[in-house]
């Protein structure tokens, strides 16, 4: 068997975009691939025949990210639907049209406008979001940047203020775009009912700066008409379906106990249709005791899922959904009146999924391997694709799970990766590796930096520490207490490890995290001296700069730390690692994208001066033209060289360091 190797990513295949057409008898995904020539990742439509298993692929322009069905067998795509780009009011998106059985794609249709999703409706008419200026074309300057909102930017999309993500109903006959959603209002999600010919919309209006709860909306496309149906204001709304004429199951938090992390709830919302000054509306819980992360929380650097996809899908008279509980991604369905049922309770992690009678076809990761398309019936898993064969050829380690009782109440998972050819009577440099969130957590699927380190002689070790999901709101509180039960658990873990596995030496031990994980590096490093050398990756340094510098810094460090900068300046100060970095001996290795609008370089900017202002070795890396997302989604060369200089510093300072 092979080794994992940096280059090994080159030949992964990602799959995303789940769909099947009208008879169910194909399905439709996108696989994604890196293109290394050109520093890039090519895109393209495939289809799986349902009866035979077998699978073609359709189109070949190299960026067909999404797709519609349009009939039975016909589909219609854009091979340049792109991300929020700050031209978006001058520019074009083409169309194409394709028979799933035959022929090649030929254009549509063209919209002059940057179209971040497609639905068509009948008639030649289709829905439409357009990302662009809030009030319509307004000059551009080419000098400078106009700032009148927060959030000003966004991590991934660059400079949002004054755009807006608006509703349209498109005709491709005549040509025309009509504008259904206000200009100050982006829309998050929608779905056209077809029975009462209504938009369900869930979003937000706003000036200057954009609330943290949202509302919902019916626009009523017989009358023309759009209807505020929010039952409550302060509320964060994240999916619904109609349930029937005046009815719809509503997924949401209040947001009381834990802010924008709070596990959601769902509800019943009932409401009256009537041309009257109030129209009036209920909300009614039917779960009031669900605490569950409802989504995919499972990390692994080896995913590209679909974004803005809906978190309940409707099947019938039930709604299913994934929700993450402990180390895996499970499926689940409920009906209107909120009784639960697991459908889907394997290890792993589902991605993405699409429902029959008796079959439930998903993406899914298992067994420690990349993610493949999966059939799952009568209790049992059936793998249908076989993108990443060459990924067999390289003998995946696989993670031992380590649980640990830290309370009464709660016990902390964590898993250890053994290095490539262990010897129990050798000694091991070990790396700990903690997560972003911290609101999400770490299972035992594949990830390939874990895997290319423990190749290279390191036993690497990671948990889910008090702040994850999978485990209920109590587990994940730890508002106000950054630094405090979170820190305590992953040195416990650490000490745990070591004792069970004494073949690591813990005079060399690294540390390493991402965004939470680069804030929880920090603060161990300027908190104890055990780990030999650390790398803090697109990390938090101080809470007062993140507050007002992040895309999302005003409308959840307040929530996450329970204070402003106005009302407790000395608590955030408290909280931040920057305030204890003259206390840092442990050389330490940082890196951070030019374009992360999430955690800000400027964060890792104070964080290298400090240690260089105290004459600790340490070292600045930025990647150009990359974003938060770099160790995910980043462009081929920079994931691969990210990777090479984490390694880098690891075999200098504890692999190859002599006591």
């Amino acid at each position: 068997m092979n080794k994992t190797l940096t280059e090994t990513f080159s030949n992964f295949h990602f799959i995303s975009k789940l769909k099947k057409n009208e008879t169910g008898d194909k399905i439709l995904f996108t696989v994604h691939t890196p293109d290394m020539e050109n520093n890039s990742y090519r895109s393209h439509i495939w289809c799986l025949d349902k009866k035979t298993k077998k699978y073609k692929q359709l189109t070949s322009m190299g960026d067909e990210r999404d797709f519609s069905f349009l009939d039975n067998d016909s589909i219609l795509f854009a091979s340049n639907i792109r991300n929020r780009k700050n031209n978006g009011d001058e520019d074009k998106t083409a169309f194409y049209k394709l028979n799933i059985n035959s022929g090649e794609a030929r254009e549509f249709f063209t919209v002059p406008k940057t179209v971040t999703s497609i639905e068509y409706i009948k008639n030649s008419n289709y829905l439409i979001t357009v990302y662009e200026k809030k009030y319509g074309r307004m000059k551009e300057d080419d000098e400078c940047f106009i700032l009148e909102e927060i959030p000003f930017w966004a991590n991934g999309d660059g400079i949002i203020s004054n755009y807006r993500n608006k509703l349209y109903l498109l005709n491709s006959k005549t040509d025309s775009l009509k504008q259904l959603t206000p200009d100050i209002m982006s829309v998050e999600i929608f779905h056209y009912e077809k029975n009462t010919n209504r938009i369900a919309i869930i979003g937000n209006s706003f000036e200057s700066k954009m609330p943290t709860e949202n509302k919902i909306f019916s626009f009523d496309l017989d009358k023309n008409e759009l209807n505020d149906i929010s039952p409550y204001m302060n509320f964060m709304y994240l999916d619904l379906h109609s349930i029937d004429k005046n009815k719809y199951l509503v997924l949401g938090t209040d947001m009381k106990k834990l802010g924008v992390v709070e596990n959601p709830k769902l509800f019943v919302l009932e409401t009256i249709f009537e041309k009257n000054d109030e129209i009036p509306h209920k909300l009614k819980c039917i779960t009031p005791e669900l605490d569950i992360s409802i989504g995919n929380f499972v990390l692994s650097d080896c995913k590209y899922s679909s974004s803005g996809e809906s978190l309940l899908k409707k099947y019938g008279e039930e709604l299913y959904f994934l929700f993450t509980e402990n180390e895996n991604c499970i499926l689940s369905k409920t009906d209107y009146s909120g009784n639960i049922k697991s459908v889907i309770k394997e290890n792993g992690s589902i991605e993405e999924f699409i429902i029959y009678d008796d079959e439930i076809i998903s993406i899914s990761f298992r067994d420690n391997r990349l993610p493949e398309i999966y059939s799952h019936k009568n209790g049992k898993p059936l793998k249908l694709t076989d993108f990443n064969k060459s990924d067999s050829n390289t003998d995946t380690i696989i993670p031992g799970k380590v649980s640990i009782k830290i309370s009464e109440k709660h016990s902390m998972d964590g898993w250890v990766i053994k290095p490539r050819n262990y010897d129990h009577m050798k000694k091991y440099p070990g790396i700990l590796n903690i997560h972003g969130g911290p609101t999400v957590n770490y299972g035992d699927i594949y990830y390939h930096e874990m895997q290319y380190w423990a190749d290279n002689g390191y036993f690497v070790f990671f948990c889910n520490p008090r702040g994850s999901s999978g485990k209920g709101n109590e587990y994940a509180d730890i508002l106000g207490k950054y630094g405090t039960v979170d820190y305590d658990d992953i040195m416990f873990f650490t000490d745990e490890v070591l004792k069970k596995y004494p073949s690591i030496d813990e005079k060399r031990i690294g540390v390493t995290g991402g965004s939470y994980g680069g804030f929880m590096t920090n603060w161990i490093i300027s908190h104890t001296q055990r780990f030999k050398a650390a790398v803090s990756q697109r990390s938090v340094s101080n809470w007062i700069t993140k507050f007002c510098n992040s895309d999302v810094g005003y409308s959840c460090v307040g929530d996450l730390l329970g204070s402003d900068p106005w009302n407790d300046f000395h608590n955030l100060w408290k909280q931040s690692p920057l305030k204890y970095a003259e206390r840092i001996k442990t050389p330490t290795l940082f890196i951070h994208s030019y374009e992360d609008y999430r955690c800000c370089v400027e964060e890792g900017l104070q964080m290298f001066s400090a240690l260089k202002y105290h004459q600790v070795e340490s070292k600045l890396i930025i990647f150009k033209n990359e974003n938060h997302n770099l160790s995910r989604k980043g462009k081929p060369h920079a994931r691969i060289n990210r990777l090479k200089e984490i390694t880098n510093w690891f075999d200098k300072h504890i692999k190859n360091y002599n006591r």
